[in-house]
């Protein structure tokens, strides 16, 4: 006999709400304690719009789509964003030289544990500082955020993490020499460019699976998530740090060698949770690396995303400056003991066919 699944009730019943409901209040009072902490550095929280002519351009970034019709009846193409980046980097340009942003964002083909279609990214700007301010911020954040809710330690999946603990710095070159075997940068030239034999040569080597239509970008994508993700953010948490400069679409050459980006990525439990930058300004080098990420995207999808003139214009007048975008949702999710990321969400998107 076939055993029917049993469906699992909605998030609105009282017993999944009150079973939730801990959680949730956590979420609320890490927000507030992390308002405080913007507020106190004079940041300015600003509050940007949903609605974009271009959601972003990264190859793997999947956007909703819809249109706004005109008073003449005529249809333009729209985009939930993906991340409130572009609107927070035109308000740079506009003079505001700290903000951060609670940002409702979008993406689709997205859904599991730790993905949802909607969820809450914070960003935060620092005109004219170092993105490495910005790896202070993120360890601040993760204290905060621990002694908020009281826990000592994040876990998940097993693993456990100290939020209190002085994250460690890990350049993505030495994380691929530690945990794959394979020298990064030998495949990437002293102008950024990428060599995809090279790179296909040593993840064979290494014994790690290829395809014949494979590029740089998929092999680097392989060793990351089978090899260095992993083993990344247990015991304290970790920045990756130092991207090749073609896994960083929005950030500055790191000026002691442009082969690697001023990029890091914050890790705790093998969990990522933010990505920040030293920011590129220089608009003429943003539409060439836009235009190869669209380039890209086409070949493996099938599809494009236009791209947002006004950011690029605006490019011009912006400051330098750096910013971060952090997973608000994961990071209540380990600072409150959750295990699925519908359970921080206030209202979870319906599954489909639901």
């Amino acid at each position: 006999m076939t055993q029917e699944r049993t469906k699992a009730s909605p998030w609105w019943t009282p017993k999944v709400h009150a079973d939730r409901r801990p959680f949730l209040l956590g979420r609320n009072a890490i927000q507030a304690a992390f308002r405080g902490y913007f507020a106190a550095r004079d940041f300015l929280e600003v509050d940007t719009a949903t609605l974009q002519t271009s959601p972003g351009n990264e190859a793997h970034l999947h956007a909703f789509a819809t249109q706004a019709i005109g008073n003449d009846g005529a249809p333009q193409p729209l985009y939930l964003h993906t991340s409130p980046e572009f609107a927070c980097k035109k308000l740079l340009a506009a003079g505001e030289p700290r903000i951060a942003c609670f940002a409702h964002v979008y993406r689709n083909r997205e859904r599991g544990p730790l993905h949802h279609p909607e969820f809450t990214m914070l960003e935060w700007y620092r005109a004219g500082e170092s993105y490495e301010q910005l790896m202070d911020d993120c360890a601040d954040m993760l204290k905060l955020a621990a002694q908020t809710t009281g826990t000592q330690q994040f876990s998940y999946r097993g693993g456990v993490c100290d939020p209190f603990a002085a994250p460690e710095r890990l350049s993505v070159a030495d994380a691929f020499q530690r945990y794959a075997g394979i020298d990064l940068l030998a495949t990437v030239s002293a102008n950024g460019d990428t060599d995809r034999d090279h790179l296909a040569a040593e993840l064979t080597r290494t014994g790690i699976r290829i395809a014949d239509d494979d590029s740089w970008a998929d092999l680097f994508s392989r060793v990351i998530v089978e090899k260095v993700e992993p083993n990344l953010g247990f015991g304290r948490p970790t920045l990756l740090d130092r991207y090749p400069v073609a896994e960083a679409a929005l950030a500055r050459p790191c000026p002691d060698d442009p082969r690697v980006a001023e990029r890091f990525e914050l890790y705790a439990c093998g969990v990522e949770l933010a990505n920040a930058f030293g920011e590129l300004t220089d608009p003429t080098e943003q539409r060439r690396r836009f235009e190869m990420e669209m380039a890209e995207k086409l070949r493996i999808y099938g599809e494009t995303y236009p791209l947002d003139e006004d950011f690029l214009e605006a490019l011009a007048l912006m400051p330098q400056a750096s910013g971060a975008a952090l997973g608000f949702d994961r990071l209540v999710l380990l600072a409150t003991g959750a295990q699925r990321i519908e359970q921080v969400l206030w209202a979870p998107v319906a599954e489909p066919g639901v």
